[in-house]
């Protein structure tokens, strides 16, 4: 640098090194571990409710809105939560520009097919009759 350089400090380091969207992700990450602590309490209560059940006592459970609103929600929440976690993972442990990118890609393809799989089978099974 030259010593007629005029930047603050602040400025001379931003957007050197891995400092990006970290702050957003820690958050979301913590705003999605709050949403999802209720949520499977709800689900494992639901699940060992359902013990033994037939199918179609568990199907008219599920097509309850209250119920299929609630397992969507944790869907989401552990999608999201999955997907920031994992990013984390592949940008600290890897190093290669190219492999990073691919594999952040993958992790968000990846996460969304999972979720919008399981939306899936409880809206079918929801709405089945």
């Amino acid at each position: 640098m030259s010593t007629n350089d005029m930047r603050t400090p602040k400025a001379k380091i931003s957007y050197l090194g891995s400092a990006r969207s970290g702050t957003g992700d820690h958050a979301l990450q913590r705003a999605t571990a709050l949403a999802i602590a209720p949520l499977a309490i709800f689900f494992i209560v639901s699940v060992v409710a359902l013990a033994g059940a037939e199918y179609e006592t568990a199907r008219a459970y599920l097509a309850n809105p209250l119920v299929s609103i609630l397992f969507i929600a944790l869907i989401g929440a552990v999608v999201i939560h999955m997907r920031i976690g994992v990013k984390i993972v592949i940008e600290d442990y890897v190093h290669g520009e190219t492999l990073k990118h691919f594999t952040l890609i993958a992790n968000s393809f990846f996460s969304y097919a999972i979720g919008l799989a399981c939306i899936y089978a409880v809206l079918k099974i929801g709405f089945s009759s």
